[in-house]
């Protein structure tokens, strides 16, 4: 598998279906491959740690399989009050994160690495400062009976019904989304990563 893999060829090791849509949209070219490497926070592991932690052991794991391809991994966390918030486990978490966001500003932390084969060539964590607006119990209930909130780090999802709940971003909207393109893009570019 490894020996025809092209010397260009460009891997995003997630599933997710937003970080795809933000590469697709600055005109890469890519195969979407999940790592499947298992999310899970260090104690006391602050949200600056782990993000660039998991976005690094993404990475690797799907370039030590294919050792000609870059490979981007990131991974996306929120910090609000001291507590890092991932994904909701179930409805009551949503709601929990979700209350705890409403009227406060938090911290989107997205991490990125880039690796070939067993070297990471590139890492990087960027923030944005989001605040929401207050929200009242029954708003939060309606959103999460949509479902919305429980694929997405802090339960909420900028791109969708959720970016409503916001008020004010500082710092790359995108990144809240789950990559911060343009420093990846300038990342691509300072490994020798080169468009086909």
């Amino acid at each position: 598998m490894t020996s025809s893999t092209k010397p260009n060829k460009l891997i995003l090791a997630s599933g997710s279906p937003r970080r795809r849509q933000l590469l697709s949209s600055a005109g890469l070219t890519f195969e979407a491959i999940e790592s499947t490497v298992p999310e899970r926070r260090r104690d006391g592991e602050s949200a600056r740690e782990y993000a660039p932690r998991m976005a690094r052991d993404k990475a690797l794991a799907i370039a030590l399989r294919f050792p000609n391809a870059f490979v981007i991994g990131a991974d996306t966390v929120v910090e609000c009050l001291g507590e890092v918030l991932e994904k909701p486990l179930d409805e009551n978490d949503a709601r929990r994160m979700l209350t705890m966001l409403s009227g406060r500003t938090h911290t989107v932390v997205t991490a990125f690495a880039i690796a070939r084969g067993a070297e990471i060539l590139a890492a990087q964590a960027v923030e944005s400062r989001v605040t929401f607006r207050t929200l009242g119990p029954a708003e939060i209930a309606e959103y999460i009976a949509g479902g919305e909130p429980f694929d997405k780090a802090g339960a909420y999802g900028i791109q969708g019904v959720g970016g409503s709940f916001i008020s004010e971003v500082a710092g790359p909207r995108d990144n809240v989304m789950g990559l911060p393109v343009e420093a990846v893009l300038a990342a691509l570019r300072r490994v020798g990563f080169e468009r086909c």
